[in-house]
């Protein structure tokens, strides 16, 4: 056991090489595994961009077809974008390798800012990519007049 005493939680194994401090780390004890019931909500990938126009959101959403999506639109604002990936089914003959594609339900809501027209949302699916349109409120510009200066 070192002499010095250890401000980060762990001990030094050689006092005279500072690289060999274990740092304590304020994680260690929370779960690190994801649920199967959210796998599917952390891959997936969303784009959110503003054009002149609207706003966009992109997801991709491979394997999935229109009727397993939902978009919904919530008080205030909020576009809800959920559906769910299942899980192929097992035969007890098949043996598996590998399994890396993810299932289960996924949930992603987004609040739009006040320039929105929340009852104009269209939607479209194409080659597993959800777009989402949202049209933004025209903004009048105030009508300038030039007023001419005497003197």
């Amino acid at each position: 056991m070192s002499m010095i005493p250890s401000f980060f939680g762990g001990q030094r194994s050689n006092i005279f090489d500072p690289f060999s401090l274990s740092v304590w780390d304020p994680f260690k004890d929370f779960p690190t595994q994801i649920s199967k019931e959210n796998s599917a909500f952390v891959n997936t990938r969303i784009d959110w961009k503003e054009t002149p126009e609207a706003h966009v959101l992109k997801a991709d959403l491979p394997g999935l077809n229109k009727e397993e999506v939902k978009v919904e639109v919530e008080d205030d604002r909020v576009v809800r974008i959920s559906g769910e990936r299942k899980i192929e089914k097992e035969d007890k003959n098949d043996t598996w390798h590998r399994v890396e594609r993810s299932s289960g339900k996924f949930v992603r809501s987004f609040r739009l800012p006040e320039n929105v027209k929340m009852d104009q949302i269209k939607a479209a699916m194409e080659n597993g990519v959800l777009t989402v349109t949202v049209p933004k409120v025209e903004v009048k510009k105030p009508d300038v007049k030039a007023i001419e200066i005497s003197g």
